[in-house]
């Protein structure tokens, strides 16, 4: 490597691609180099950043540097990039900012990045997944174990379990939009790796292990209080976390059964508007009585809201 010329340093690893990439646009290779080395669990626990190096061949050098100089706030594609902010929105989104914003970065980078640098200085976020989960876990089976002191051990289990599901942490970061800013190898950006739920779900986790890394425990629970405080409400009133399935009939029968009621049946009540506009007028009963009646553009919707507007009712 002594014939390389170094022509950027950061200790951004954001950076350093967005770099690279702009070198190659304008056909220009280039090498990313780490101070950093392979550990079982490289993490940086303190305001340290590694320090990223970007070399290019001795005769690309010059030209390299006067199209880094000339692109210091935009890149090809109209997208502005002020160097060492690019992650601000999500620090603003997600409440929290970070003294070591490598540790976010860290949780931001799917292996297919991993797979794709020859460095060596690269790593992913599967190693923070697991710590991610684990503190997760912990803080939910807590909030649980306070809201809903009545219930069984195998009721909280279910609970946690539909809070802390797959479908809902991707839910939720879909809600942060975790994949803009997802680091990525280039084959898993071509296929829409950015939209593609297993890996917001598991780069959430990450995000949970960051927070903790940086700031501790309290930061951490925070902000899984702030992102399930919704879900945590819904499950008070209807014993389900259903918001992100919207099965409202699930959740209905779960708590008639719990209370030992019979399960619901579900009855058009009506037709409303012409043929091209038409809506449905859906009735729940249950034990024989009509509780209530929704509308919707569709009978299974107008079910929907029925059976929301019956549990809403009944556990008043």
């Amino acid at each position: 490597m002594s014939d390389l010329v170094v022509i950027f340093r950061t200790p951004s690893e954001i950076e350093a691609s967005v770099i690279r990439g702009l070198l190659e646009t304008h056909d220009i290779s280039s090498v990313l180099l780490s101070d950093n080395s392979r550990t079982a669990f490289p993490l940086a626990l303190n305001d340290q950043h590694w320090e990223r190096r970007v070399a290019v061949a001795p005769e690309h050098a010059a030209a390299a540097l006067r199209i880094i100089d000339s692109h210091r706030d935009d890149i090809p594609g109209g997208r502005v990039v002020p160097f060492g902010s690019e992650l601000e929105p999500l620090e603003r989104r997600i409440g929290y900012r970070f003294k070591d914003r490598g540790m976010l970065e860290h949780a931001l980078t799917h292996r297919s990045r991993v797979h794709e640098d020859a460095s060596g200085g690269v790593f992913d976020n599967e190693s923070m997944e697991f710590l991610g989960d684990s503190v997760l876990g912990f803080v939910i089976a807590d909030m649980l174990f306070r809201e809903f002191p009545q219930h069984n051990e195998g009721q909280k289990s279910k609970l946690k379990a539909s809070l802390v599901s797959s479908v809902s942490l991707a839910k939720l970061g879909e809600r942060l939009n975790l994949g803009q800013f997802l680091i990525l190898g280039r084959g898993e950006e071509k296929t829409g790796g950015r939209r593609k739920h297993a890996i917001i779900a598991d780069c959430y986790e990450a995000l949970i292990a960051a927070i903790y890394l940086d700031g501790g425990v309290e930061p951490a629970r925070a902000f899984i209080q702030r992102e399930f405080a919704e879900l945590i409400a819904e499950a008070r009133l209807t014993g389900a976390a259903a918001s992100f399935t919207d099965d409202w009939k699930s959740a209905l029968q779960e708590w008639l059964q719990s209370r030992g009621r019979g399960l619901p049946s579900y009855r058009l009540a009506g037709e409303l508007g012409p043929d091209h506009r038409k809506s449905f007028v859906v009735e729940v009963v249950v034990e024989g009585s009509a509780v209530a009646t929704a509308e919707g553009r569709s009978k299974k919707e107008a079910a929907q809201a029925a059976a929301r507007a019956a549990l809403e009712k009944l556990s008043a």
